[in-house]
């Protein structure tokens, strides 16, 4: 027998719904630690779906000054609701996403947002670097192509080596925290200011 208390624990733990947390208690059979795999697991494959199908109409603003006060910055995370919002697991990944930004200076959230111009002109750049090679014309293709897409993964947020973690990409802290808290979540914007 699952008893409330158990639920209430689960629930502070995950931040996750109470219903969520009696399934995933049932499912283990009273085991706290295995329903929290049990939810984890579950969490990662909605996760993707979440991120499709949601809108997020809640969230929150966070704000980072590094200590020289020479680089600040101000960042909106979205999520689903005002609860997920107000949760300490939101605030400590909008303040994770803040240092990130304020450390590696990403120009977009993701490689979707930037501008065609910005990529044909990289690539105009990175075809005349090869300009009088006698490489052929489909190698110098797929070697701009690996260019473009690397520069891609370095300027934009989401593709970024995790600071903290450099075998995560920025993506994946996102996606972990979206299968803890059960809620779509998505950077909107960003502003990083330096002297």
């Amino acid at each position: 027998m699952i008893t409330a208390s158990q639920v209430q624990q689960l629930r502070q733990k995950t931040g996750l719904s109470m219903m969520e947390c009696k399934k995933a208690l049932t499912e283990a059979n009273g085991d706290e630690a295995k329903a929290i795999e049990i939810l984890k697991t579950k969490g990662e494959k909605v996760a993707e779906s979440k991120l499709l199908s949601r809108e997020t109409k809640s969230g929150l603003i966070d704000a980072y000054i590094h200590g020289n006060a020479r680089v600040g910055v101000l960042l909106e995370l979205g999520c689903e609701t005002d609860f997920v919002a107000r949760n300490e697991s939101l605030k400590q990944l909008a303040h994770e996403i803040c240092l990130q930004i304020a450390a590696m200076s990403p120009k977009y959230v993701s490689p979707d947002q930037i501008p065609p111009a910005v990529i044909e002109e990289d690539r105009r750049i990175f075809r005349e670097q090869f300009a009088g090679t006698n490489k052929p014309a489909n190698l110098i293709d797929q070697i701009i192509d690996g260019k473009i897409k690397k520069q891609s993964e370095e300027i934009c947020l989401l593709t970024q080596p995790f600071i903290k973690d450099q075998d995560k990409k920025v993506a994946d802290i996102i996606n972990a925290a979206i299968a803890n808290l059960g809620e779509k979540i998505e950077v909107r914007c960003f502003s990083r200011l330096a002297i």
